[in-house]
């Protein structure tokens, strides 16, 4: 709802702390409080609110650390979820307190038990009766540690109640309500790791190192801390460094081919061309990073970024111009251009030589070997890892660069607060600023240990595309003639403005997004080479249509959905390693859902995500007449002035009004 009919929490909002903090409060009860020690593999020692603990490893070396202070705030958080349980059942203003108790006493509760088990790891680390692998083993087993579900789910119903019971507030309400586009992809996402969770239970065994058996208590114990495990792992990348930046390696290609999609969904179009696209722009890139002179220099390198982009932006002209000349699908185009390009990067790099008219003629592009790829690119083309261009270390000491953080932090102040006092290109002096900024802090950085990372610049590119994506699309004429055809062909045409055009332009831009993936894997190296290679993942520019979706065609949702699949794409490599049943197919059922859920709106009604205006509802919850609520409505606009539309009236009615 978007109008609030007195002080108290709505019944939506009620409704929704109530279904919250009663999960969060059988999740106490039913599930492990916290893990007191894991190994590699699973087993575990467990904690449960009653304070008894399970342990599920073999190893005689396991000693179990001091949790009495967590139990007892575990207490505390099941106290405060239950008072926010009464609160939500009667509606009462002040549940909204109880909810963010909660979510304190159990944030409080995961960082005294980590103190406890980092204490633990020193122990171990200090004692010299152990031996070097022994220590090793029980250090990780410790920091293996943390808090389970029954500390998990506090802490998000905590969050979730006090948002609710704020919302009641109109200040708060307005802050919520900006958020509301978030609610379609994230219930999709809770609604496909719970099936995602449903499908652990029932595929993979409880992990037990100690082969006794469990009884129906432990065992399912033990298949709650499953679940808790397999999530843990698949989102572990986000708490460490080296595996984020593996992560957003990954997510790289998908950030281009995402921006791809969303392009033309905002232009009222499907491009299904992205991988097609990828590697007519991965061949752009290596044609001229292999056969551009080397006198050019330094400028070869945003030159095959050049061929990179024209290379996908001419693969995405073409069923753009087919569909404005002919009126032909772009789904159909796109999906058969895939192959063609498919079948020139065959072609080109697939062998030394092709037969031709009954004659053999040698194709230069191959490199010599049995393997499908192509010659080196130039050292002017390649592009730099981020650890080579963010190292202002000396002596062979890794210090990352803050510049560029500090740089965007003056930016964004320098735009808030010129925004607020209106002045005149105020984004243009902010920019400036920030650039001055991030020059002067260039050389102040952070020491850390980064084991050979290979992001590389092509990151940089995807986020200029993310930011040239929402300055033209929102900023500019162009944008609004390009989101004027999606949303209405007709209605843009009567307006003047060339449907066929921005067709063939929209096709054209989502191309060029597409195409600069390849500079990700031709001129970054990702596939440990910097050439044109046959195991190039084209098929990445499908999930640009999963992250499109997921990210609903925004610039920044398309970076968060796929540092998401990014994330989840790592850690499904550890899960693969650690459990039998359970492999990395787990995150490609999750893609699924998501998506899945996606298409479906979330099941949330209509009536959630785009209600109605606020008007209407005052006027129906005031009359209980629909049509007088219509008519609220314009008694409202005609008081402030706004002249009413001619419905409704007939011509005579109009031609009496001309008469007099």
């Amino acid at each position: 709802m978007t109008y609030i009919s007195d002080s108290r929490p709505s019944p939506v909002a009620s409704r929704i702390a109530l279904i919250v903090s009663g999960v969060a409060a059988a999740g106490l009860v039913l599930t492990p409080l916290a893990v007191l020690g894991r190994s590699f593999d699973g087993n575990a020692v467990l904690l449960h609110l009653s304070g008894a603990a399970l342990n599920l490893t073999s190893d005689p070396q396991v000693r179990l650390p001091s949790s009495g202070t967590t139990v007892a705030l575990g207490w505390v958080t099941l106290l405060f979820m239950l008072a926010t349980l009464v609160g939500a059942l009667r509606r009462e203003r002040w549940f909204w307190v109880t909810g963010l108790l909660g979510f304190v006493t159990a944030l409080a509760a995961v960082l005294l038990l980590n103190g406890v088990l980092g204490a633990e790891s020193a122990r171990i680390a200090a004692d010299n009766t152990l031996r070097p692998g022994a220590k090793r083993t029980l250090r990780n087993f410790y920091g293996g540690g943390g808090m389970n579900l029954g500390l998990f789910l506090p802490m998000l119903a905590g969050l979730i109640a006090a948002g609710a019971g704020l919302s009641a507030r109109q200040v708060w309400w307005d802050r919520l309500n900006r958020l509301r586009g978030l609610l379609v992809p994230t219930v999709a996402i809770g609604l496909a790791i719970l099936v995602g969770a449903i499908v652990v239970l029932l595929v993979q065994p409880a992990v037990n190192g100690t082969g006794a058996a469990l009884g129906l208590w432990g065992g399912w114990l033990a298949k709650t801390d499953l679940v808790y495990f397999v999530y843990s792992t698949l989102f572990a990348p986000i708490t460490r460094l080296n595996p984020f930046l593996d992560s957003l390696k990954l997510a790289t290609p998908l950030i281009f081919t995402g921006l791809s999609v969303a392009f033309a969904f905002r232009t009222g179009l499907f491009n299904v061309g992205a991988p097609g696209q990828l590697t007519m722009g991965a061949i752009g890139a290596m044609l001229v990073g292999v056969y551009a002179p080397a006198g050019l220099g330094w400028f070869l390198l945003p030159l095959s970024v050049l061929g990179a982009a024209l290379g996908g932006a001419i693969w995405g002209a073409i069923p753009g111009l087919l569909k404005a000349r002919f009126g032909s699908s772009e789904v159909i185009n796109t999906i058969m251009l895939n192959y063609i390009a498919s079948a020139i990067f065959i072609f080109l790099i697939g062998s030394e030589t092709f037969p031709f008219l009954g004659r053999e003629y040698n194709m230069p592009f191959k490199a010599e070997g049995f393997e499908a790829r192509s010659e080196e690119l130039q050292e002017g083309a390649r592009l730099p890892t981020l650890l080579q261009l963010f190292n202002v270390g000396t002596d062979g000491a890794t210090v990352m660069s803050l510049g560029l953080i500090f740089g965007l932090i003056a930016f964004a102040l320098g735009r808030w607060i010129l925004g607020r006092h209106k002045v005149k290109n105020g984004t243009l002096l902010a920019l400036i600023a920030g650039l001055v900024i991030g020059a002067v802090t260039w050389r102040v950085g952070v020491p850390v240990q980064i084991a050979g990372s290979q992001l590389n610049a092509s990151f940089l590119i995807a986020l200029i595309c993310v930011a040239a994506f929402g300055t033209l699309m929102w900023r500019t004429a162009t944008g609004y003639a390009l989101r004027a055809v999606g949303l209405s062909p007709k209605a843009a045409e009567y307006g003047g403005i060339s449907v066929a055009r921005n067709t063939i332009l929209a096709m054209t831009f989502a191309g060029m997004f597409a195409g600069l993936a390849g500079t990700h894997y031709v001129n970054g190296g990702a596939l440990d080479e910097y050439r044109l290679k046959g195991n190039m993942p084209a098929n990445v520019g499908f999930d640009g249509i999963a992250v499109a979706l997921m990210g609903q065609s925004t610039p920044v949702g398309v970076v968060a959905a796929s540092v998401l699949f990014g994330t989840i794409d790592t850690g499904g490599i550890d899960v693969d390693l650690k459990l039998e049943k359970i492999n990395k197919d787990i995150v490609t059922v999750l893609k699924a859902l998501i998506v899945l859920f996606i298409a479906a709106g979330g099941f949330l009604s209509r009536r959630v995500t785009d209600p109605p205006p606020p008007q209407l509802l005052k006027a129906v919850e005031t009359t209980g007449k629909p049509d007088a609520a219509r008519l609220d409505v314009n008694l409202a606009k005609a008081e402030q002035g706004t002249p009413l539309p001619n419905v409704a009236q007939s011509s005579d009615a109009k031609t009496r009004e001309g008469g007099k």
